[in-house]
């Protein structure tokens, strides 16, 4: 990817994790803090798209697996920090495990073996 037009999307399923991820491993962020840290980790390879970020963080919290609060940014404006709970730490653990699983499979198809 060589130009800023060769940024992804983000997969259809795969930003709730990501986002369970990003606040597992930075611990409290503003939305505007999880989408960076998420371009970030994916080398700017990935674009987030907030018209999606934002109905998934609500989706989250609704389920009880993120909570957020109301705090002070870095430039003292007003924003809704998010945190992992403990349901969100079990299902991140779920997840991964699903991916992994996933990954496994895939990679029986690239590199087939006589059975």
């Amino acid at each position: 990817m060589d130009g800023q037009n060769d940024k992804s999307e983000i997969w259809q399923g795969t930003l709730v994790l990501m986002v369970l991820k990003t606040l597992e491993t930075m611990g409290p962020l503003h939305g505007y803090g999880i989408a960076r840290r998420i371009e970030q980790v994916s080398g700017q390879a990935l674009l987030v798209n907030y018209g999606t970020l934002y109905p998934a963080l609500i989706k989250l919290q609704q389920e009880g697996y993120i909570k957020s609060e109301w705090g002070s940014s870095e430039n003292n404006r007003r924003a809704k920090y998010y945190r992992l709970t403990a349901a969100g730490r079990k299902l991140l653990a779920q997840e991964a495990r699903a991916w992994q699983r996933a990954q496994d499979l895939l990679a029986r198809f690239w590199t087939p073996q006589e059975q």
